[in-house]
C-alpha cells in the first residue's frame, strides 16, 4: 500500500518539513559553535602558523621539556 500523502518530493508534509527543517538548522548551529571554539582552543594550544624564529623553536622548547621531565623522574 502505497502513502497517499501529497507534498513534496521529501514526502514530508509542509509542517513536518518546517520541523525537521527547524531541527537541522539547531543541530548545524550547535555544531559549528563546537568546531569554532576546537578550533579556537587548538590555535591557541600550538599555532598553525611558526612564529618569527619558526618550527624550530618549537622542536627546541619540546626537547627542553623532555629533558627536564627525564631528569625529574631520575631524581625522584
Amino acid at each position: 500500500m502505497a502513502d497517499s500523502r501529497q507534498g513534496s518530493l521529501s514526502g514530508l508534509t509542509d509542517q513536518e518539513a518546517k520541523e525537521f527543517h527547524g531541527i537541522f538548522m539547531t543541530s548545524f548551529i550547535i555544531f559549528t559553535v563546537i568546531a569554532v571554539v576546537a578550533h579556537f582552543l587548538a590555535w591557541q594550544w600550538r599555532p598553525w602558523l611558526p612564529g618569527a624564529s619558526g618550527y624550530a623553536a618549537i622542536v627546541h622548547d619540546a626537547k627542553d621539556v623532555a629533558m627536564a621531565a627525564i631528569s625529574l623522574a631520575f631524581t625522584a
